[in-house]
């Protein structure tokens, strides 16, 4: 399979990832299998976003993404806020020189102890359900602390094309757009800091025109909310949803046109009926994924009733969605490469498997290459997002892959 588009390079016959030759890669780092992050190439995404978006929009960096420490602190210097989803990842967050009232902690079933550590930071709570805001309200009063929250609300729409449906329906994340009027009254009386409204439609999307859609969707809705808000909006997270291609019929999104749709609706909608709100775009994936490759090396080729598999040092472990088993409903190959003959043709059909003992080890099924042979370098491509924390790395307890960012 070919290269992807994204700024990677060869050199004689190896594929190059920030300009270093992939074995030079893996020497550096102890052997493989090993994750690796090129910071340009973050760099040049988080420049094209900027560049697309509208001026005043402010672009904040989904931790869950991939919560690398080296990685938050260099997205630190690229982005306005973190939004993150757990205590950990708001500690990461918050040792970075980011101020604390630009993180956003989002997610369900947040622990007294987490509310406790963010109301003390003074991070922004986004408040995922009555019973959080209960808690809150406690927290707030033991600690002597008005605490920073906004209200996540589940929409009564759904982005559609999405990956991952994250609002419409019954949901686990926050509190149904029918149901916030009632929530809203709630914080009446109680210490808070109110700050808006967090609206998160769906992920992993390629179809601008579904973007803009949500977006639209979700300024009307927040538009109709903010009458029954105890105080002026100042704070709405329009979520992102913003996808990149993952498979070989897959189109790029067109980033210039969820922009000057975004550009229209904060001229006809947001800022006029929402002067004082910091507009906040969130986006994880799209501005890593494409960034980060994942390496390992064939340790055994093995032939089985006329099909060859090719067994590499990882697998599944580090990078399940690979394997198909992080949301595909039907399982199709990432691309993929012998990272060190990348300028040799295919000329063998293969399925390169991990070192785990399930079927569901699969890394590349059925796919075209040139022969890979023991000692060769696999690269599976799109992994920065998603990947190492994302995946069992305890199942069959296989020491962990090295994470390099260059």
């Amino acid at each position: 399979m070919g290269l992807p588009a994204g700024g990677y390079g060869r050199h004689e016959g190896q594929l190059t990832v920030g300009g270093i030759p992939v074995e030079r890669l893996a020497a550096r780092v102890g052997g493989t299998p090993f994750f690796v992050y090129d910071r340009e190439l973050i760099n040049r995404r988080v420049a094209a976003v900027r560049a697309a978006l509208p001026g005043d929009v402010h672009l904040s960096y989904a931790v869950k993404a991939n919560p690398m420490p080296a990685l938050i602190q260099h997205m630190s210097g690229l982005v306005d806020g973190f939004d993150v989803a757990s205590a950990l990842e708001m500690r990461h967050a918050l040792d970075t020189p980011t101020p604390a009232h630009r993180v956003g902690f989002a997610g369900p079933g947040k622990t007294v102890e987490d509310l406790s550590q963010a109301v003390a930071a003074g991070v922004t709570i986004e408040l995922e359900s009555e019973l959080e805001i209960a808690r809150v309200k406690r927290v707030s009063a033991d600690l002597g602390i008005a605490a920073r929250v906004a209200l996540r609300v589940n929409p009564d729409f759904t982005m559609r094309g999405s990956g991952m449906r994250l609002g419409g329906g019954p949901q686990q994340f926050g509190i149904d757009s029918e149901r916030v009027p009632d929530a809203l009254a709630s914080l009446a009386g109680a210490d808070f800091d109110f700050q808006g409204f967090h609206v998160f439609a769906g992920s992993q999307n390629l179809r601008a025109d579904n973007i803009c859609e949500a977006q639209r969707g979700i300024a009307e809705l927040v538009l109709r909310l903010a009458d029954a808000a105890p105080g002026p909006v100042r704070y709405l997270n329009l979520g992102g949803g913003f996808g990149i291609p993952y498979f070989h019929r897959d189109r790029p999104l067109d980033l210039d046109r969820v922009g000057a749709n975004l550009a229209d609706l904060m001229d006809e909608l947001i800022r006029p009926g929402l002067p004082e709100a910091r507009i906040v775009v969130e986006l994880g994936r799209y501005l890593v994924g494409e960034a980060g490759v994942y390496l390992t090396r064939v340790v055994d080729r093995k032939e089985s009733r006329g099909k060859v598999f090719v067994v590499v040092d990882g697998g599944l472990h580090h990078q399940l969605a690979a394997s198909g088993n992080f949301g595909q409903v039907i399982r199709r190959n990432y691309p993929i490469a012998v990272a060190n003959r990348v300028d040799d043709l295919p000329d063998e059909t293969v399925s390169v498997v991990g070192c785990l003992c399930t079927p569901l080890d699969l890394l590349g099924d059925d796919v075209a290459l040139p022969s890979p042979g023991v000692g060769d370098l696999i690269v599976l491509f799109q992994a920065g997002a998603y990947g190492l924390t994302a995946s069992p790395t305890a199942f069959l307890s296989h020491p962990p892959p090295a994470e390099v960012l260059i």
